[in-house]
């Protein structure tokens, strides 16, 4: 089958024939219907990310992903062959280390992808692969952010800088628990103006004075990983406001003033990725009727161009929220 692997040690990217994995006690295999494409990837090829547990120097790249069921090992209860699937992208294992499909083990830019029965989750027939594939990370991890991590509640205020992949979809969960204000901040006009579209309150450049006015927020998240962000993210909370650090900058956190930081109660908290309930959450929103990944999806392309799509991300070409590799 074909696969686009990543050589760990040389950060060589490219799409060759593997031989086709099968299943084993415990596992399905997958055929693939969806991959997301992530800025995680893009920072895993150069460098910023490396695999924590990965055994051997290549992996298969693809965390976001979804199919169909072909193939069942031994011992699986609970789903059989034809059935409509997307993939948790990781787990806790038994030694308690945080693995991730993609990263620690052969993920989905793949015509197949092998996963446990227990990080498997079925999906609403009319819930096309593009979308399903990317419910886990670029909507799970905001999603589990604001609600595990940040805890927000209905009628709170809440900001978010950057509304890229993971931004824009934490300002349409946040409108749909009911946040009273929502400000998605970003230099670039056009995810700005996307940000508007799918239900932002407010949109702004970060130089924009007109921020300063909606000081008093009960949380801002930090999807951009940008150190400057934090600090201007810091002085628009208002007493016991939380900023939630998901982005990743690899710099130190720093605070501007701590007896601000004090008398306003104020807390940091860090956030990363999202558990299994995260992303079965989502699977219910979208089947109530909630939550529509459609507009999530700017651009489906063949898996032999994944190195493009990478590429794409990784300029902002076309202001991609999430670029899709179909098998």
């Amino acid at each position: 089958m074909k696969a686009g692997r990543i050589t760990v040690s040389t950060r060589h990217f490219e799409v060759k024939e593997i031989p086709t994995p099968s299943a084993t006690i415990g596992q399905v295999r997958i055929k693939v219907g969806a991959a997301g494409v992530c800025l995680s990837d893009v920072h895993f090829l150069d460098g910023t990310l490396k695999p924590g547990y990965l055994e051997g120097d290549e992996v298969t790249l693809g965390h976001e992903v979804a199919g169909t069921i072909d193939q069942v090992g031994e011992g699986v209860a609970n789903f059989k062959i034809g059935d409509r699937v997307l993939v948790i992208a990781g787990e806790r294992n038994e030694k308690n280390q945080i693995t991730t499909l993609g990263f620690d083990y052969d993920g989905g830019y793949a015509e197949y992808v092998i996963a446990k029965e227990s990080l498997v989750v079925k999906i609403p027939d009319n819930l096309p692969f593009e979308q399903a594939a990317i419910i886990p990370d670029a909507v799970s991890t905001p999603w589990a952010a604001i609600s595990s991590t940040a805890k927000i509640q209905e009628g709170e205020t809440v900001a978010g800088f950057g509304v890229g992949g993971l931004g824009i979809h934490a300002v349409q969960l946040l409108k749909i628990i009911g946040c009273k204000k929502v400000i998605a901040i970003d230099p670039r006009s056009d995810a700005r103006a996307k940000a508007l579209e799918i239900g932002a309150d407010y949109a702004f450049d970060p130089s924009d004075e007109e921020l300063k006015k909606h000081r008093g927020l009960n949380a801002a998240f930090d999807f951009a990983g940008v150190t400057p962000v934090r600090k201007q993210a810091l002085s628009l909370l208002g007493e016991q406001g939380r900023l939630v650090i998901v982005g990743i900058a690899n710099e130190p956190i720093t605070i501007p003033n701590d007896m601000a930081f004090t008398y306003m109660r104020t807390q940091v908290l860090g956030h990363y990725g999202s558990e299994a309930h995260h992303t079965e959450e989502l699977v219910e929103f979208v089947r109530a009727g909630k939550l529509n990944l459609a507009k999530s999806i700017s651009e489906v392309l063949p898996l032999d161009q994944a190195a493009l799509a990478l590429e794409k991300l990784e300029k902002k070409i076309g202001n991609p929220i999430r670029i899709v590799l179909r098998p």
